[in-house]
């Protein structure tokens, strides 16, 4: 199944100097408590409330607005050759090849109100593809480049996909598939000027086509009016909890995304998005690349995840969209090399003191925590963490050196986003504050106030793709049930504690959620990552709680030495996990390890797809599993 990261690259980071902390002048000024309570006083005064919002009905106007704005600005920043240096095309060049790809596939090509897929990795043409689609041509179904070929087959066959776009890496896979699509007219390939052999032709060939008919004054493309409710986009989820379902869009779901974050969090043209999640996922395509373009900023395109940090050092951005394992992991390698350079007591007693200034409005972060900040490309002000859980700790780090640490929640069906952090009121440990265009309440809350997050508003999908009983179980009265447990405060913030399928409900009624406790986990060094469940036994009433822990062997080699066997491991980590019980209820605390052979089966988002992982044979598991029982 997807998967977005394989195998984290480890990551390296140079050495950290931080030089000249003693110059920085505002570390040498000897501040007065009269000083102090007036500087307070003027920091309060410059608070945020919200930002301007904007109120789009369509892409389709985001396009317009944008790309004649900013037609000379930077819009997508790629290296089109792994040797060669980044390029930089225009918001006008954007432009041009949208309307002469949608010219083409509509008319020429005789593709209006089709459904066409896009396959491939992050490349400018699967911007233009997915545009020229919202913009008029027909419906989008963004489609995971990890897909093995039979999953692939059924998506096209399941979308009834007219056409398939996909990149020159994709070539021989959909070569094996096309022979059993016969319902594909069009096979076309990015980056081809090939013309039309059988089904197959090159993107370029297309978009050349459209531009002939529109230099002859074709304006249809441009011309044709979107329909705000319409069916846009169509993606099939890669579900933790179940197969996935075809999830339908519209424009208009798209366009209150955009307007859901204005209000919230401030991009200028002179930023810069750095894009390193899988577009076809609506996390990174909604707001990875609309959101962006509606502001005129532009996208630097990550190569691969290990060349993030050149990449990054190259490109400059100033704002990243992250899953909870690689911030995680950026944040333990840089820390570890804050610890080689023996750096780490200097890091924390400057965290601690420039916090306590930036309680009185002074911000000198970025100064003090240079030689970090220079490691990301210099220019990183946000980094916003969705998907999946993240540790507290990770986030307060990530804001204690001088970065925007924002968190989003929704789904899919939310096209994503239904909460974001405001950039002016970051509440660390938050999912993020509902969206203005959104309500989301709890249903039957419990004694602390949690219960099932129901979501309703203009980010809610049309329905599911063909499947009207699963629409009216997920969609009541207009409340989308996300399947999500949580709580909300008085300021309509959004706190996240588990995934109403994953609860372990105890026999006398105590409900645990499992993310809590792979959160503590997440801390220890030992362990790369690992999934908490209720095991099944023989002649027991009550589930155990159990660890399925995949060891980090390089981390483990790092701590403790080369050679270790198989049950010295074990131990090792059996001996943390003895810890980290000591900071559970004794209900909730861990009786059973397992140690994981092989990666975890993933979403393209990285979370762990717990019902496919369960229904393994018990072979994958290692036979240590089973070699001691510690319930206490």
């Amino acid at each position: 199944m997807a998967r977005f990261i394989k195998k984290m690259p480890n990551l390296k980071f140079p050495k950290y100097k931080m030089d000249g902390i003693e110059d920085i002048e505002e570390l040498n000024v000897a501040y007065t408590p009269e000083m102090l309570a007036e500087m307070q006083k003027q920091a309060a005064k410059k608070r945020q409330d919200y930002y301007p919002g904007t109120n789009y009905k369509t892409i389709k106007e985001v396009f317009e607005r944008s790309t004649n704005l900013y037609a000379e600005r930077p819009f997508i920043v790629e290296k089109f050759n792994r040797k060669g240096s980044f390029e930089e095309i225009s918001y006008g060049r954007f432009r041009s090849d949208v309307i002469h790809l949608g010219t083409g596939l509509s008319r020429a090509f005789k593709l209006q109100d089709e459904k066409i897929l896009i396959l491939g990795e992050t490349t400018y043409e699967w911007y233009v593809s997915y545009m020229a689609m919202l913009c008029g041509v027909g419906i989008a179904v963004p489609t995971d480049k990890e897909l093995p070929d039979n999953e692939l087959e059924n998506v096209i066959k399941r979308a009834e996909a007219a056409a398939v776009i996909y990149s020159p890496k994709k070539k021989d896979q959909v070569k094996k598939v096309a022979n059993k699509c016969p319902g594909v007219k069009y096979f076309i390939e990015m980056y081809s000027d090939a013309g039309i052999d059988g089904r197959y032709v090159g993107l370029d060939y297309v978009k050349n086509e459209g531009e002939v008919l529109v230099e002859y004054g074709d304006q249809s493309f441009m011309d044709k009016e979107i329909d705000p409710e319409g069916f846009s986009v169509l993606l099939f989820t890669s579900g933790t909890t179940s197969q996935s379902k075809g999830v339908m869009l519209c424009n208009r779901n798209l366009a209150s995304n955009i307007n859901a974050i204005t209000p919230y969090v401030m991009l200028y043209p002179e930023d810069r998005m750095f894009s390193v999640l899988p577009l076809h996922h609506t996390y990174e395509s909604t707001i990875g690349f609309l959101y962006p373009m509606a502001v005129g900023a532009s996208i630097a395109v990550c190569q691969g995840l290990r060349h993030i940090v050149n990449d990054m050092q190259e490109t400059h951005p100033t704002a990243m969209l992250a899953v909870p394992l690689l911030i995680e992991t950026l944040y333990k390698k840089i820390n570890q090399t804050i610890d080689k350079s023996g750096k780490t007591k200097l890091v924390r007693s400057m965290i601690h003191l420039t916090n306590a200034l930036q309680t009185v409005g002074v911000d000198i972060k970025r100064k003090v925590f240079k030689d970090i900040h220079e490691s990301l490309g210099g220019s990183l002000r946000i980094i916003v963490s969705a998907a999946a859980p993240i540790e507290l700790a990770v986030g307060k780090w990530i804001e204690d050196i001088g970065i925007f640490f924002l968190q989003g929640y929704g789904l899919t069906e939310t096209a994503p986003i239904s909460a974001v952090t405001p950039d002016f009121d970051r509440r660390v440990g938050s999912a993020g504050k509902t969206v203005l265009c959104d309500e989301i309440k709890i249903k039957n809350p419990n004694e602390r106030g949690e219960g099932e997050i129901l979501i309703k508003g203009d980010t809610v999908m049309l329905g599911y793709y063909r499947d009207p009983e699963e629409t009216s179980r997920a969609v009541q009265d207009g409340w989308f049930n996300s399947g999500d447990i949580g709580y909300m405060d008085e300021d309509n913030f959004v706190y996240i504690t588990g995934r109403s399928k994953n609860v372990i409900v105890t026999q006398n009624g105590k409900n645990i959620y499992p993310e809590e406790i792979e959160g503590l986990l997440s801390y220890v060094e030992e362990i790369k990552e690992c999934m908490v469940y209720g095991k099944e036994v023989a002649g027991e009433k009550e589930l155990i709680i159990t660890v399925r822990a995949l060891p980090d062997y390089e981390r483990i080699a790092e701590l403790h030495g080369e050679g270790l066997g198989a049950e010295e491991v074990y131990k090792l980590i059996w001996e943390q996990i003895r810890l980290v019980n000591r900071k559970l209820s004794n209900y909730k605390t861990i009786k059973k390890l397992e140690i994981k052979e092989g990666e975890f089966e993933k979403t393209s988002t990285q979370k762990i797809k717990r019902y496919a992982e369960l229904k393994k044979d018990a072979e994958e598991v290692s036979s240590s599993e089973s070699s001691e029982d510690f319930r206490s």
